[in-house]
Formats: structure tokens, C-alpha cells, sequence
């Protein structure tokens, strides 16, 4: 089972910087698009952490590491980096199904359009971390990242706004390493569609605010 967020801080350079925290309580299967713990393995925990919009270091996972050793975080786990204020996570929950979105538009775009010449970067970042209460299959775990990402595509639709998501989403789905074994995550699959309606859900509500910059909060 993963625990409900955990909401702390971390001082840097006199600031107090937002951070959520999941903690599993026994080792759980993962597959994450994030910068730490990318890929599919068992992992300990989530880590979310805002960083201000002038982040520039070329070294995210270590400094994710770095911040998990601060809170010390046991074993493997999966940290992901958003320039919003992480406090202001969605949960919503489908038929067992928990999924937290933090939610940033600010800059959305269509995944094949051309970069536009002197795009302007700002708030942006969807990161989606999702918990399904059975066993996925290695297969299901990819094909329940393609749902939750045809489910917040379809959230940003609803909102009204002309992209798929922005440059830096990130989705990660965890299930227990135990049990009956679920062959599909597809949307119409018996653990793919109450994901979809949680991961809609989320962004929806998480994209319905009016979302500043953490950074830009700093001089509002």
C-alpha cells in the first residue's frame, strides 16, 4: 500500500521549499518517467519536489538523491521535480485506484507541433503518480503510463487549452509486488479504466486552478 503524501519543506538559500512524500509501506513495483528511479523496478517511495522556475542544474537525479538523504528515504525510490508548489496536490480515487496530480499548464503544447522559435517557458510540469492496488504486469505497467497520459490529454481538452501536456511531464503507477497478476492497463481493462477516470479527475480539478510559479509566489 503507498501512504497519502506526506507535505515538508527543505531550506535552500534561505527559503523554505515545498515537498510531498510517499512512503510505501512494503517495497512496491513501479515503472516512472521520472528523473530518479526511472524505468520499472520495486521502489520505496515518491518524492516530489517543487524547484523554483530558474532551475538550471544538469544533474537532477543526483540532486534528488540528495534531497531523499535529507529525508531520509530508505532504498530505491522515485523522485520527480515540478516548478509548482507541490502543496497544492489533487488525489482522486476510481474503484481502488489513487491517483495525485500536481498540476502546471502554463506551458502546454502538442507533442508533434514544431518548438516554436523563442517560446517563452513558463509554469508547466503535470506529474501524475498513480497507485493500483494489484499486480501489473511488466506489460500492463507500460500500457497503464499510456492511459493515464490519454487521460490527462483528455483533461487538458476539457479545460479548453491547445496542448497534449507540456515538455516535462512525468507519470509514475506503482502496484504491490504480490498477487494475481493483471495482464492489461489499457483504458477499458479492469485496472486501466477506474485509472483513467482517477488520473481525468485529478488533472481536471488540478488544472481548473489558477496556478503561479512557486517562485513568482515568493513576490506576489
Amino acid at each position: 500500500m503507498l501512504s497519502e503524501p506526506t507535505l515538508t519543506s527543505r531550506a535552500e538559500n534561505g527559503l523554505h521549499i515545498p515537498l510531498l512524500v510517499w512512503r510505501a509501506e512494503v517495497p512496491l513495483r513501479a515503472v516512472s518517467s521520472g528523473p530518479l528511479g526511472g524505468g520499472i523496478g520495486v521502489r520505496h517511495w515518491v518524492l516530489n519536489a517543487t524547484v523554483p522556475m530558474s532551475y538550471d542544474r544538469d544533474d537532477p537525479a543526483a540532486h534528488l538523491t540528495a534531497l531523499a538523504a535529507d529525508l531520509a528515504l530508505d532504498g530505491p525510490g522515485v523522485g520527480l521535480l515540478t516548478g509548482v508548489d507541490v502543496g497544492e496536490v489533487v488525489a482522486r480515487t476510481d474503484t481502488g485506484v489513487r491517483a495525485w496530480a500536481t498540476v502546471g499548464l502554463g506551458t502546454p503544447v502538442l507533442a508533434a507541433a514544431p518548438a516554436p522559435a523563442g517560446l517563452v517557458q513558463r509554469v508547466g510540469t503535470v506529474n501524475i503518480v498513480v497507485y493500483v492496488p494489484a499486480r501489473l504486469a511488466d506489460s500492463a505497467l507500460v500500457n497503464a503510463v499510456a492511459t493515464a497520459t490519454e487521460a490527462k490529454t483528455q483533461a487538458i481538452s476539457d479545460l479548453g487549452l491547445p496542448g497534449t501536456g507540456t515538455p516535462t511531464d512525468a507519470v509514475t503507477v506503482l502496484c504491490p509486488v504480490d498477487g494475481p497478476e493483471a495482464a492489461y492497463g489499457g483504458p477499458r481493462s479492469s485496472w486501466g479504466a477506474p485509472l483513467a477516470r482517477a488520473v481525468h479527475a485529478a488533472v481536471l480539478a488540478g488544472g481548473s486552478r489558477e496556478v503561479v510559479p512557486w517562485s513568482d509566489q515568493l513576490t506576489s
